[in-house]
């Protein structure tokens, strides 16, 4: 049996990632990841079942790293307000900090891989935001709303203005260049919490 070696197994994961983001799903094989990353095909089974275990592998260890950022200085007990800007910092900084992941999670979202990864999905960290949104409730900083209702009101709109600060641009495209600073975060979030007060 091959030795593991994880310098090996990382340059596989981030090529992997790579190749994903900008190929799609159909652009990986086995074959080009290999050249990619400097190993043997033989070499990526090592750590791999097959390509849909590298994949789901890469998702899960991804939103690792997502949640253990997001979770930082987080206390599921602090106020409304508080919770949701510690969430809206740390979230923006690791999406800036990490496009490639970010890119690579929106395509899970809308592939078929969606539902072999959901499986994979951290319960401390659903448990924790569960307990936050359920402890708002009760002390009325936050009205009672589906998951995915709220989902998107607290975080599509800092979800979409990180995307535009990745691109560059606003809507209105061209030369004018767009950045998401403290100040435009500030103004969204305090719009997010007002709609979401009872």
């Amino acid at each position: 049996m091959r030795t593991r070696d994880e310098n090996k197994r990382m340059a596989i994961c981030q090529k992997a990632l790579k190749m994903i983001v900008e190929k799609g799903f159909d652009g990986l094989s086995m074959q080009k990841l290999a050249k990619a990353a400097g190993v043997s095909p033989a070499t990526i089974y090592i750590y791999f079942k097959d390509r849909d275990d590298l994949i789901v592998q890469l998702w899960t260890e991804e939103m690792e790293k997502m949640f253990s950022i997001t979770l930082k200085d987080f206390d599921p007990a602090m106020p409304f307000d508080e919770g949701l800007k510690v969430q809206w910092m740390n979230r923006a900084k690791y999406f800036m900090d990490n496009p490639v992941s970010m890119h690579f999670m929106e395509q899970i979202k809308y592939s078929p891989y969606h539902h072999l990864t959901i499986k994979h999905l951290n319960n401390t960290f659903v448990t924790t935001m569960g307990e936050f949104a359920h402890n708002a409730i009760r002390n009325k900083e936050l009205v009672r709303l589906p998951l995915e209702v709220y989902w998107s009101v607290a975080f599509a709109p800092l979800y979409q203005l990180v995307k535009f600060h990745m691109s560059g641009r606003g809507l209105r495209g061209g030369a004018e260049k767009f950045v998401l600073d403290e100040k435009i975060m500030n103004q969204t979030l305090s719009l997010v919490l007002k709609a979401l007060k009872p």
